[in-house]
């Protein structure tokens, strides 16, 4: 039998609603004032509240507020049931979190249909929490960050070795594979029709690369060479479709990072179109001290053309410019590597 809560400081029409509430087969549990009202809903956890909103000691709406701290009553449908008529009344009422709003005078008719109403659809809501409670626990295993995709590649995905200076894959080759290194540096760069080379992407230790798409085996766009002895884990592009389709949260984070990337490509074609020759050169040897190695402080060990490449500038202009930050004392050379001395300036001047 379904138990209704009715909270009522006059006692006619608390015992004249109450009769009529049994009558249609209701259990009825009756309170004279909000503070007995809570003390019962708190006790006897009924399916329903009908509550008055002018009372003594606690009035409805402190009723309402009182059962909403608290995790077994907070769910339970809340009707207001006032000789308060006005709008700004009624708002304040559902504001509040309350079901429905019934003003007296009020037929029979009117407050069952109401409770009726109120309990189905707290029953529907019941269900839709629980199948969320449970797919919830049922998804504990499954991926919900980038890091989890990543610690899945680690676990499942096939290992890769190379060489420094190695080629990964080549423009126009089928992507089959994304990756993930797990030692090492990978350059990814395309030949423009005169046969220069242009760097397009750095990718360091925890990157993942490689994804002209996620779930499509579109060929690769860009060629792809190891900047250093490399170790990397591969996962197909079958297996990964399928554990985007099935863990959405994971999706999500995806398209974040390629969010990520394209605003990364953006800034790097608008430092090349519009910053100083210096600024480029500062920001792009940083760039690599950041890819390459974990210490900014250590020897890059790359060749000017990939540094010009990156930079979008001539070579020649390139050795002219690090030549300026040698004298000023901001980088050393050491054979073909370039060692920064002072990071801080070059970061100003980037």
């Amino acid at each position: 039998m379904t138990k209704v809560l009715l909270i009522e400081d006059d006692t006619v029409l608390r015992e004249n609603t109450a009769e009529l509430l049994e009558l249609s087969n209701y259990e009825v549990l009756t309170a004279s004032n909000g503070q007995i009202g809570l003390e019962i809903a708190t006790k006897h956890k009924p399916d329903i509240v009908v509550c008055d909103i002018m009372m003594p000691i606690i009035d409805g709406y402190g009723v309402l507020e009182g059962l909403s701290k608290h995790k077994e009553t907070k769910f339970i449908p809340f009707i207001f049931l006032s000789a308060k008529t006005e709008r700004r009344d009624i708002r304040k009422g559902m504001d509040l979190g309350a079901d429905d709003y019934i003003t007296k005078p009020f037929n029979e008719d009117e407050i069952i249909s109401a409770i009726e109403s109120r309990i189905a659809k707290a029953s529907i809501l019941k269900d839709e929490r629980e199948t969320f409670t449970n797919s919830t626990s049922n998804d504990e295993e499954q991926l919900r960050t980038l890091n989890d995709l990543k610690n899945f590649f680690d676990d499942n995905g096939t290992i890769f070795n190379y060489k420094k200076n190695d080629t990964i894959y080549k423009e126009g080759h089928n992507s089959n594979f994304i990756y993930l290194i797990t030692k090492g540096a990978v350059k990814c760069y395309k030949f423009d029709e005169k046969g220069k080379e242009l760097t397009t992407a750095l990718h360091k230790e925890d990157d993942l690369f490689g994804y002209t798409s996620f779930i499509q085996n579109i060929p690769y766009r860009e060629t792809a060479s190891a900047i250093k002895d490399l170790e990397m884990v591969g996962v197909s592009k079958t297996e990964l479709k399928e554990i985007l389709n099935n863990n959405h949260k994971v999706t999500l984070e995806v398209i974040q990072l390629l969010t990520d990337d394209l605003t990364g490509v953006k800034d790097q074609l608008l430092q090349m179109a519009y910053s100083s020759v210096q600024k480029k050169t500062a920001s792009t040897i940083l760039r690599f001290a950041e890819k390459i190695n974990s210490n900014p402080n250590d020897p890059i060990r790359i060749s000017r053309n990939d540094l010009a490449s990156v930079a979008g500038i001539a070579t020649e202009t390139l050795i002219r410019t690090i030549s300026d930050f040698k004298k000023q004392g901001l980088i050393e050379m050491e054979g073909r590597n370039i060692k920064v001395l002072d990071l801080q300036k070059l970061q100003e001047i980037s």
